[in-house]
């Protein structure tokens, strides 16, 4: 029998903003252990939760983006569960009457073309809902440590459909997601710092089934990669399960990405066993009009819809977009790069090229980068206006990376000028001509291709400082003659 694979994703995004969810304690990483706490924080009697109107912000314009239908209101909860990394003993959450409803994230299936736009597909979302981060636990030898630095943090949960059927779905799912996330200033989403965490929901069913299967979650999945690696794992375990004539059964399971193995965790627990009920301490949070359009007017242009566009208006290749537009900042670059040479291919070849080869060698990021658009734009002028040749142009750009120069004092400073002396161009493709006079019948007998005899002595002759253009246009019109 035939099995098709049904996944579901759970995706917790930390928010990016200065405070926790409940309280002034600033939030951040990389700091000294337990110091981003407060009496809040570490839950000291008598101490109360207040709301952070920015992380509220940030959700409402994710809900936005990814088409979500905001609530009008929505509450607070608490789940409650015990476990050291939770010094209330129970987590402020929203159960019921979550914040964002809906929605769905746009992805490119894989397999598509390289050369253009491939196939779309909507992954829908059944709701987004808003709480607080734990703490990290630091397992030793003999003992753990908890470090409650992340307690607090603003914690987004964006649960998807159970409509993906393959692990290479599902990271594309999240690849897209990321990028929505980013171009929103919503989250850095940065993975090894904890921004970004996955659990999967995955069941199998005979192919042309309706009804799902039982599902088995799957936790630790701490890179894209090991989401991929782990669901395909997982669907091949359930498969072997099934086949052999045993029953899936429902629990959590843990995905070790470096083994490729998983094991048992636990029993799944069902919602009850949380007995959520809504927190006394916070007050409803409704959200009117006004408060949506303010938040509206932040909303940037998603990444694939940008993508459709500079393909569309700018004519530069899928394979180049590809590159420019999952990093906003990078797009932003060319766009006004684009902008101030009027040659908009041209740019996005440099930055796409060039530009990230040099980042990349120097290990910068391109804030860090002393080329900026306008030092972009006047090369692209140099070269289009045959002041310099593409080799020179490719010297001149590693220089100004170095120097931040502006390419014309990099060309002056170096002498990589091409040669622009027409009358001198013009002798030396007349000697050319008069040296070639079997390439001449040839070329006149209609043989394209014998132009290229006489273009030789002429760059030798300019020392490789003549524009190719140039010499071609002055040797058709003087061979025409």
């Amino acid at each position: 029998m035939t099995y098709e694979a049904v996944i579901g994703l759970e995706v917790h995004v930390q928010l990016k903003t200065r405070s926790k969810m409940f309280t002034r304690a600033q939030a951040g990483y990389g700091f000294p252990e337990n110091t981003l706490t407060d009496p809040v924080v570490l839950a000291l009697p008598g101490t109360l939760p207040v709301m952070n109107k920015e992380a509220l912000d940030k959700i409402i314009r994710a809900g936005l983006l990814l088409g979500c239908d905001i609530a009008p209101v929505c509450k607070w909860d608490r789940k409650n569960y015990f476990y050291p990394d939770s010094p209330k003993n129970y987590q402020i959450s929203q159960y019921d009457q979550p914040i964002c409803r809906g929605g769905e994230v746009e992805i490119e299936l894989p397999g598509s073309a390289r050369n253009i736009m491939g196939e779309h597909r909507r992954i829908a979302l059944t709701r987004i809902h808003l709480e607080e981060d734990v703490g990290k636990l630091n397992h030793g030898e003999g003992e753990s440590l908890i470090d409650f630095n992340r307690a607090g943090t603003p914690l987004m949960e964006i649960v998807s459909e159970p409509v993906m059927h393959g692990a290479d779905e599902a990271f594309a799912y999240l690849t897209a997601l990321k990028a929505v996330m980013i171009y929103g200033a919503i989250s850095d989403c940065d993975m090894e710092k904890g921004q970004l965490r996955c659990d999967a929901n995955i069941s199998i069913r005979p192919a042309g089934a309706a009804a799902l299967g039982t599902k088995v979650e799957l936790k630790n999945l701490n890179s894209f990669s090991f989401v991929r690696d782990g669901i395909a794992h997982e669907i091949a375990r359930q498969t072997a399960v099934v086949s052999a004539g045993g029953k899936v059964v429902q629990e959590t399971r843990d995905y070790d990405g470096q083994t490729g193995e998983s094991k048992s965790l636990r029993s799944k627990e069902m919602a009850h066993d949380y007995r959520y009920f809504p927190d006394p301490d916070l007050m409803p949070v409704e959200v009117g009009a006004e408060w949506k359009a303010a938040v509206r007017a932040t909303c940037p242009e998603l990444p694939f819809d940008r993508q459709r566009r500079l393909i569309e208006q700018y004519g530069v290749p899928y394979t180049i977009t590809s590159v420019l537009v999952p990093d906003r900042e990078l797009g932003d670059f060319f766009e006004e790069a684009a902008r101030l040479s009027g040659k908009p291919q041209a740019a996005a070849n440099w930055i796409a090229n060039d530009l990230l080869r040099e980042l990349g060698a120097a290990k910068l990021a391109l804030a860090q980068s002393k080329v900026r658009p306008q030092h972009v734009a006047g090369l692209v002028k140099l070269v289009e206006d045959g002041v310099i040749l593409s080799n020179a142009a490719k010297e001149v750009f590693v220089d100004m990376f170095q120097t931040g120069e502006t390419p014309e004092s990099v060309v002056a400073r170096k002498g990589l000028k091409a040669e622009t002396n027409l009358d001198e161009l013009e002798r030396w493709c007349a000697e050319s001509i008069a040296a070639n006079p079997r390439s001449v019948a040839d070329y006149k007998g209609g043989k394209e291709s014998a132009l290229n005899a006489f273009k030789g002595p002429v760059m030798r002759a300019a020392k490789g400082k003549a524009d190719p253009r140039r010499v071609d246009e002055m040797l058709r019109r003087l061979l025409a003659g």
